[in-house]
């Protein structure tokens, strides 16, 4: 799945793949650890889905 939401990507994916700008290249992939993976409305509330957040907010804006 290709998308630009960082919420949706989470809370639906095992890994998500960060790319640069272009020319996109890989930047850094991350595996998706929440408890108990389900219903993607219900992953949102999971304790470490705010820390992957953050992580991947921080790498897309490090251009």
């Amino acid at each position: 799945m290709v998308t630009h939401n960082i919420q949706e990507a989470l809370s639906m994916s095992d890994k998500v793949i960060v790319l640069s700008n272009r020319p996109s290249k890989i930047k850094k992939i991350y595996t998706i650890n929440l408890d108990n993976k389900g219903i993607p409305s219900e992953n949102r509330l999971d304790k470490n889905f705010n820390y992957y957040y953050d992580l991947i907010w921080k790498d897309l804006n490090d251009e």
